[in-house]
């Protein structure tokens, strides 16, 4: 039977890991992996309220999200927010050949900063483990240097400049995540073409097959099942590729069926709203104008 381990404070990492060294911050902590000698075992189901950003390049040890693994063979940063479910595998790799380091840090460090509000920006941490990011030499080594300055900050005196610059140097290595994820994104543009080509023949098959009478209009998490992706970073690949996120996706295919409906037949807008799977009406005609500039019945008329 597995177990269910709830990290509620910096403390509670520390116990879990059985850390000897001592916890310089209450809501901020550097760990290094290879200072961790606990075994950990098989399916052992965590979930902490804090964040983490977790880099390790040891391959006999596992991380499943969402029933999907994530390898850290090659070496992969893992972005974590509070209450996602981290399950590992047993554990049984020696120390020394355990390298890496994670950042972990409560959202009470940052309540009351300019960060809290550009957290939900960072949208790698809604990405499932399997959408891990994978960085050359340069780029892990850009990162522990700012794990590095925020430890080296941590050792320090506290002072009235402590908070900041150790919230400056987090807001720094998540930019250069997203500088990385961008870098990611354009190095797997085959494979990213690839999933734009799927979500089109997904949404035209959707619309064709007249599913949204019965099942309503398709969401970002349905498509985001059909290609194995976590919502967000769906969103963010389409962004990427396409200039348009996977909810302007639907919308546009939305729209065009219905145009077809307008001019090819003489159903009422309340009708055609309904077939395509509003609830009401009123939405199906305020989404209408926003897109084409038009109402359904102005843009009947007019053609």
């Amino acid at each position: 039977m597995s177990a269910f381990i709830h990290l509620q404070t910096i403390s509670d990492l520390f116990r879990f890991f059985h850390l000897e060294t001592p916890i310089l911050h209450p809501l901020i902590a550097v760990v290094d992996f290879s200072q961790v000698k606990e075994q950990i075992t098989e399916d052992t189901k965590i979930s902490p309220d804090f964040y983490g950003l977790i880099f390790k390049n040891y391959n006999r040890n596992n991380i499943k999200y969402g029933r999907k693994i994530i390898d850290f063979q090659d070496g992969s940063l893992i972005c974590v927010a509070p209450n996602q479910v981290l399950e590992m595998d047993e554990d049984i790799e020696v120390s020394p050949t355990m390298m890496g380091w994670g950042l972990f840090f409560h959202p009470d460090l940052i309540r009351a900063t300019s960060l809290n509000n550009k957290l939900k920006d960072y949208s790698f941490f809604s990405y499932d483990m399997s959408e891990a990011l994978h960085m050359s030499e340069k780029e892990k080594q850009i990162l522990y240097d700012c794990v590095l300055k925020i430890e080296g900050e941590l050792k320090e005196n506290i002072d009235i400049h402590s908070q900041d610059i150790i919230v400056s140097t987090i807001e720094l290595l998540l930019n250069y995540c997203s500088r990385f994820y961008g870098r990611q994104f354009i190095t797997r543009k085959s494979s990213n073409n690839s999933v734009v080509t799927e979500i089109e023949k997904i949404l035209t098959g959707y619309f064709n097959a007249k599913n949204s009478t019965e099942k309503g209009l398709p969401t970002v998490k349905f498509l985001a099942e059909q290609v194995h992706l976590s919502s967000s970073y769906l969103s963010d690949l389409l962004k990427k590729e396409t200039g348009k996120n996977a909810q302007d996706h639907i919308h546009f295919y939305l729209i065009e069926e219905a145009k077809n409906i307008l001019l090819n037949s003489d159903k009422s807008v309340s009708e055609i709203a309904y077939s395509l799977g509003f609830e009401y009406p009123q939405y199906f005609n305020k989404l209408f104008k926003q897109k084409t500039g038009k109402t359904p019945i102005e843009f009947r008329n007019m053609n």
